[in-house]
Protein backbone atom coordinates (compact mmCIF):
# COMPACT_ATOMS: atom_id res chain seq x y z
CA UNK A 1 0.00 0.00 0.00
CA UNK A 2 1.38 3.43 -0.93
CA UNK A 3 1.83 6.23 1.60
CA UNK A 4 -0.94 8.31 -0.07
CA UNK A 5 -3.38 5.43 0.17
CA UNK A 6 -2.58 5.03 3.86
CA UNK A 7 -3.28 8.72 4.44
CA UNK A 8 -6.59 8.54 2.56
CA UNK A 9 -7.57 5.46 4.55
CA UNK A 10 -6.73 7.13 7.83
CA UNK A 11 -8.70 10.27 6.96
CA UNK A 12 -11.70 8.17 5.89
CA UNK A 13 -11.58 6.24 9.18
CA UNK A 14 -11.37 9.46 11.19
CA UNK A 15 -14.34 10.96 9.34
CA UNK A 16 -16.39 7.78 9.82
CA UNK A 17 -15.54 7.74 13.52
CA UNK A 18 -16.46 11.41 13.85
CA UNK A 19 -19.80 10.80 12.14
CA UNK A 20 -20.56 7.93 14.50
CA UNK A 21 -19.53 9.99 17.52
CA UNK A 22 -21.71 12.95 16.65
CA UNK A 23 -24.44 11.12 14.76
CA UNK A 24 -26.54 10.83 17.91
CA UNK A 25 -26.31 14.60 18.33
CA UNK A 26 -27.53 15.36 14.84
CA UNK A 27 -30.62 16.97 16.30
CA UNK A 28 -28.84 18.78 19.14
CA UNK A 29 -29.83 22.15 17.62
CA UNK A 30 -33.50 21.21 17.27
CA UNK A 31 -35.54 23.12 16.40
CA UNK A 32 -33.93 25.12 13.61
CA UNK A 33 -37.24 26.21 12.12
CA UNK A 34 -40.89 26.52 13.25
CA UNK A 35 -42.71 23.47 14.61
CA UNK A 36 -46.27 22.92 13.40
CA UNK A 37 -48.83 21.67 15.93
CA UNK A 38 -51.95 20.11 14.43
CA UNK A 39 -55.05 20.86 16.51
CA UNK A 40 -57.84 18.32 16.10
CA UNK A 41 -60.78 20.07 17.76
CA UNK A 42 -62.17 23.49 18.57
CA UNK A 43 -63.49 24.69 21.92
CA UNK A 44 -61.42 24.01 25.01
CA UNK A 45 -58.96 21.87 23.08
CA UNK A 46 -58.14 24.75 20.74
CA UNK A 47 -57.91 27.27 23.59
CA UNK A 48 -55.39 25.17 25.51
CA UNK A 49 -53.44 24.41 22.33
CA UNK A 50 -53.06 28.09 21.46
CA UNK A 51 -51.65 28.90 24.89
CA UNK A 52 -49.42 25.81 25.00
CA UNK A 53 -47.98 26.64 21.56
CA UNK A 54 -47.15 30.17 22.64
CA UNK A 55 -45.44 29.05 25.84
CA UNK A 56 -43.51 26.26 24.10
CA UNK A 57 -42.31 28.78 21.52
CA UNK A 58 -40.72 30.77 24.33
CA UNK A 59 -38.92 27.65 25.55
CA UNK A 60 -37.76 26.34 22.17
CA UNK A 61 -36.65 29.63 20.66
CA UNK A 62 -38.64 28.87 17.50
CA UNK A 63 -42.35 29.37 16.84
CA UNK A 64 -44.72 26.51 17.57
CA UNK A 65 -47.54 27.19 15.14
CA UNK A 66 -50.98 25.72 15.91
CA UNK A 67 -52.88 24.71 12.78
CA UNK A 68 -56.51 23.60 12.93
CA UNK A 69 -57.17 20.33 11.09
CA UNK A 70 -60.55 19.25 12.39
CA UNK A 71 -62.97 16.58 11.21
CA UNK A 72 -63.69 12.90 11.51
CA UNK A 73 -63.37 12.90 15.28
CA UNK A 74 -59.67 13.71 14.93
CA UNK A 75 -59.04 11.43 11.93
CA UNK A 76 -58.29 14.33 9.56
CA UNK A 77 -55.54 15.73 11.76
CA UNK A 78 -54.04 12.40 12.76
CA UNK A 79 -53.92 11.29 9.11
CA UNK A 80 -52.07 14.45 8.15
CA UNK A 81 -49.43 14.17 10.88
CA UNK A 82 -48.84 10.44 10.45
CA UNK A 83 -47.86 11.14 6.84
CA UNK A 84 -45.20 13.73 7.71
CA UNK A 85 -41.49 13.22 8.33
CA UNK A 86 -40.52 11.86 11.75
CA UNK A 87 -38.30 14.83 12.54
CA UNK A 88 -40.27 16.68 15.22
CA UNK A 89 -41.40 19.53 13.00
CA UNK A 90 -44.97 18.21 12.78
CA UNK A 91 -46.63 17.26 16.04
CA UNK A 92 -50.24 16.66 17.03
CA UNK A 93 -52.23 17.89 20.01
CA UNK A 94 -53.68 14.46 20.70
CA UNK A 95 -56.23 12.98 23.06
CA UNK A 96 -58.15 9.79 23.84
CA UNK A 97 -59.52 10.24 20.32
CA UNK A 98 -56.49 8.33 19.00
CA UNK A 99 -57.97 5.28 20.72
CA UNK A 100 -61.64 5.77 19.94
CA UNK A 101 -61.07 6.89 16.35
CA UNK A 102 -59.13 3.75 15.47
CA UNK A 103 -61.56 1.33 17.11
CA UNK A 104 -64.49 3.02 15.39
CA UNK A 105 -62.88 2.47 12.00
CA UNK A 106 -62.08 6.09 11.23
CA UNK A 107 -58.35 5.43 10.92
CA UNK A 108 -56.51 2.34 9.70
CA UNK A 109 -53.58 3.09 12.02
CA UNK A 110 -53.64 3.10 15.82
CA UNK A 111 -51.71 4.85 18.60
CA UNK A 112 -48.52 2.96 17.68
CA UNK A 113 -48.21 5.13 14.57
CA UNK A 114 -47.12 7.95 16.88
CA UNK A 115 -44.31 8.59 19.33
CA UNK A 116 -45.66 10.05 22.60
CA UNK A 117 -44.08 13.31 23.75
CA UNK A 118 -45.94 14.36 26.90
CA UNK A 119 -49.35 14.41 28.51
CA UNK A 120 -50.27 18.02 29.17
CA UNK A 121 -53.72 18.18 30.75
CA UNK A 122 -56.84 16.33 31.76
CA UNK A 123 -60.51 17.31 31.60
CA UNK A 124 -63.36 15.61 33.39
CA UNK A 125 -66.70 15.62 31.53
CA UNK A 126 -69.72 17.11 33.31
CA UNK A 127 -73.43 16.34 32.87
CA UNK A 128 -75.76 19.38 32.84
CA UNK A 129 -79.49 19.91 32.51
CA UNK A 130 -81.78 22.92 32.31
CA UNK A 131 -82.47 24.11 35.85
CA UNK A 132 -86.20 24.09 35.07
CA UNK A 133 -86.17 20.28 35.26
CA UNK A 134 -85.75 20.52 39.01
CA UNK A 135 -83.25 17.63 38.97
CA UNK A 136 -80.35 17.99 41.37
CA UNK A 137 -78.70 14.57 41.03
CA UNK A 138 -78.55 11.45 38.88
CA UNK A 139 -81.15 9.60 40.91
CA UNK A 140 -83.76 12.30 40.29
CA UNK A 141 -83.02 12.25 36.58
CA UNK A 142 -83.49 8.46 36.44
CA UNK A 143 -86.65 8.65 38.57
CA UNK A 144 -88.22 11.07 36.07
CA UNK A 145 -88.35 8.24 33.53
CA UNK A 146 -90.17 5.80 35.79
CA UNK A 147 -93.79 5.00 34.95
CA UNK A 148 -93.80 6.70 31.55
CA UNK A 149 -92.59 6.19 27.99
CA UNK A 150 -90.56 9.37 27.77
CA UNK A 151 -87.13 9.44 26.20
CA UNK A 152 -84.23 11.45 27.52
CA UNK A 153 -82.91 13.67 24.72
CA UNK A 154 -79.16 13.91 25.20
CA UNK A 155 -77.00 16.28 23.19
CA UNK A 156 -73.66 15.07 21.82
CA UNK A 157 -71.07 16.71 19.59
CA UNK A 158 -71.29 13.81 17.12
CA UNK A 159 -71.69 10.05 16.88
CA UNK A 160 -68.68 8.32 18.35
CA UNK A 161 -67.37 11.54 19.87
CA UNK A 162 -65.98 11.54 23.38
CA UNK A 163 -69.19 13.17 24.65
CA UNK A 164 -71.20 10.40 23.00
CA UNK A 165 -69.02 7.67 24.46
CA UNK A 166 -69.08 9.19 27.95
CA UNK A 167 -72.83 9.76 27.82
CA UNK A 168 -73.54 6.21 26.68
CA UNK A 169 -71.31 4.74 29.39
CA UNK A 170 -72.90 6.90 32.10
CA UNK A 171 -76.50 6.21 31.18
CA UNK A 172 -75.86 2.50 30.73
CA UNK A 173 -74.31 2.42 34.19
CA UNK A 174 -77.39 4.22 35.52
CA UNK A 175 -79.63 1.56 33.94
CA UNK A 176 -81.42 3.99 31.63
CA UNK A 177 -79.40 3.55 28.45
CA UNK A 178 -82.41 2.18 26.58
CA UNK A 179 -84.39 5.34 27.37
CA UNK A 180 -81.89 7.75 25.78
CA UNK A 181 -82.01 9.34 22.32
CA UNK A 182 -78.81 11.09 21.22
CA UNK A 183 -79.11 14.39 19.37
CA UNK A 184 -76.15 15.98 17.56
CA UNK A 185 -75.59 19.64 18.35
CA UNK A 186 -75.07 20.65 14.74
CA UNK A 187 -73.76 24.21 14.76
CA UNK A 188 -74.92 24.82 18.33
CA UNK A 189 -73.26 24.00 21.63
CA UNK A 190 -74.34 22.36 24.84
CA UNK A 191 -75.46 25.39 26.92
CA UNK A 192 -77.36 26.97 24.02
CA UNK A 193 -79.18 23.74 23.21
CA UNK A 194 -80.06 23.14 26.86
CA UNK A 195 -81.30 26.69 27.42
CA UNK A 196 -83.42 26.48 24.27
CA UNK A 197 -85.01 23.25 25.47
CA UNK A 198 -84.03 21.30 22.40
CA UNK A 199 -82.29 18.67 24.54
CA UNK A 200 -82.81 17.44 28.10
CA UNK A 201 -79.18 16.85 29.07
CA UNK A 202 -75.65 17.16 27.75
CA UNK A 203 -72.16 16.14 28.70
CA UNK A 204 -69.39 18.60 27.98
CA UNK A 205 -66.35 20.16 29.61
CA UNK A 206 -66.99 21.90 32.96
CA UNK A 207 -65.77 25.27 31.73
CA UNK A 208 -68.73 25.47 29.35
CA UNK A 209 -71.21 25.14 32.20
CA UNK A 210 -69.71 27.15 35.07
CA UNK A 211 -71.23 30.55 34.32
CA UNK A 212 -74.66 29.02 33.63
CA UNK A 213 -74.51 27.04 36.86
CA UNK A 214 -73.62 30.23 38.75
CA UNK A 215 -76.49 32.14 37.10
CA UNK A 216 -78.96 29.36 37.98
CA UNK A 217 -79.90 28.63 34.38
CA UNK A 218 -78.30 25.18 34.26
CA UNK A 219 -77.70 22.51 36.89
CA UNK A 220 -74.65 20.29 36.70
CA UNK A 221 -75.66 16.89 38.09
CA UNK A 222 -72.36 15.02 38.07
CA UNK A 223 -68.82 14.75 36.75
CA UNK A 224 -67.54 11.45 35.40
CA UNK A 225 -63.99 11.29 36.76
CA UNK A 226 -62.74 9.73 39.99
CA UNK A 227 -62.48 13.13 41.69
CA UNK A 228 -64.47 16.36 41.73
CA UNK A 229 -63.25 19.26 39.60
CA UNK A 230 -61.97 22.54 41.00
CA UNK A 231 -64.29 24.79 38.97
CA UNK A 232 -67.37 22.86 40.20
CA UNK A 233 -66.31 21.83 43.72
CA UNK A 234 -69.84 21.14 44.96
CA UNK A 235 -70.76 18.80 42.11
CA UNK A 236 -70.43 15.14 43.07
CA UNK A 237 -68.82 12.52 40.89
CA UNK A 238 -71.03 9.84 39.39
CA UNK A 239 -69.26 7.32 41.66
CA UNK A 240 -70.22 9.34 44.74
CA UNK A 241 -73.82 8.96 43.60
CA UNK A 242 -73.51 5.19 43.27
CA UNK A 243 -72.87 5.03 39.51
CA UNK A 244 -69.76 3.09 38.55
CA UNK A 245 -68.18 5.34 35.91
CA UNK A 246 -64.68 6.80 35.73
CA UNK A 247 -63.93 8.52 32.43
CA UNK A 248 -61.52 11.41 31.97
CA UNK A 249 -60.19 13.08 28.82
CA UNK A 250 -56.43 13.55 28.57
CA UNK A 251 -54.68 15.79 26.09
CA UNK A 252 -51.05 15.73 25.08
CA UNK A 253 -48.51 15.85 22.29
CA UNK A 254 -47.27 13.18 19.91
CA UNK A 255 -45.12 12.96 16.78
CA UNK A 256 -44.87 10.41 13.98
CA UNK A 257 -43.38 7.10 15.08
CA UNK A 258 -39.61 7.02 14.71
CA UNK A 259 -39.01 10.62 15.80
CA UNK A 260 -35.49 10.71 17.34
CA UNK A 261 -35.24 10.45 21.11
CA UNK A 262 -33.36 13.73 21.51
CA UNK A 263 -36.02 15.59 19.52
CA UNK A 264 -38.75 14.05 21.67
CA UNK A 265 -36.76 15.03 24.77
CA UNK A 266 -36.52 18.65 23.60
CA UNK A 267 -40.26 18.84 22.93
CA UNK A 268 -41.07 17.11 26.21
CA UNK A 269 -38.89 19.56 28.15
CA UNK A 270 -40.55 22.53 26.43
CA UNK A 271 -44.02 21.16 27.24
CA UNK A 272 -43.10 20.53 30.88
CA UNK A 273 -41.73 24.05 31.27
CA UNK A 274 -44.82 25.54 29.61
CA UNK A 275 -47.15 23.64 31.94
CA UNK A 276 -45.26 24.95 34.97
CA UNK A 277 -45.74 28.61 34.04
CA UNK A 278 -48.14 30.85 35.93
CA UNK A 279 -49.90 31.61 32.65
CA UNK A 280 -50.76 27.95 32.06
CA UNK A 281 -51.70 27.29 35.68
CA UNK A 282 -53.98 30.36 35.76
CA UNK A 283 -55.63 29.36 32.49
CA UNK A 284 -56.41 25.95 33.97
CA UNK A 285 -58.36 27.59 36.79
CA UNK A 286 -60.22 29.91 34.44
CA UNK A 287 -61.06 27.41 31.70
CA UNK A 288 -61.64 24.33 33.84
CA UNK A 289 -58.92 21.82 33.00
CA UNK A 290 -56.13 20.31 35.09
CA UNK A 291 -52.43 20.57 34.24
CA UNK A 292 -51.24 16.96 34.32
CA UNK A 293 -47.72 16.50 32.96
CA UNK A 294 -46.47 13.01 32.17
CA UNK A 295 -43.21 12.31 30.38
CA UNK A 296 -43.02 10.37 27.13
CA UNK A 297 -42.56 6.89 28.65
CA UNK A 298 -45.38 7.18 31.20
CA UNK A 299 -47.62 8.86 28.65
CA UNK A 300 -47.04 6.03 26.19
CA UNK A 301 -47.99 3.46 28.81
CA UNK A 302 -51.19 5.39 29.58
CA UNK A 303 -52.17 5.52 25.90
CA UNK A 304 -51.63 1.78 25.58
CA UNK A 305 -53.81 1.05 28.64
CA UNK A 306 -56.51 3.39 27.39
CA UNK A 307 -56.52 1.73 23.99
CA UNK A 308 -57.55 -1.57 25.58
CA UNK A 309 -60.10 0.15 27.84
CA UNK A 310 -61.84 2.12 25.10
CA UNK A 311 -61.69 -0.77 22.67
CA UNK A 312 -63.61 -2.94 25.12
CA UNK A 313 -66.01 -0.14 26.06
CA UNK A 314 -66.91 0.61 22.45
CA UNK A 315 -67.71 -3.08 21.90
CA UNK A 316 -69.88 -3.14 25.03
CA UNK A 317 -71.77 -0.05 23.86
CA UNK A 318 -72.17 -1.45 20.33
CA UNK A 319 -70.34 1.52 18.81
CA UNK A 320 -67.85 -0.55 16.80
CA UNK A 321 -68.75 -0.85 13.08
Amino acid sequence: MTFSKKIRGTVTAILASTAMTFGGAAYADFPERPVEMTVLFGGTANTIAQLLAELMSDELGQPVVPVSRTGGGGAVGYSFVVGTAADGYNIVWNSNSINTGHHMGRMEFDYSAFTPIARVSTEVPALAVNASTGWTNLQEMAASLEGNDNELLVGISGRGSFTHLTSAALFDAMGIGDRVAFIAYGDGNAPVELLAGRIDAAIQWPGQFVSYQESGDLTVLAVTGSERVDVLPDVETAAEQGVDVDITMWRGLAAPAGTPDDVVAALQAAAEAAIATDAFQNAAGNIGFSPAFLGAAEFGALIERDDAFYGNLLVELDLVP
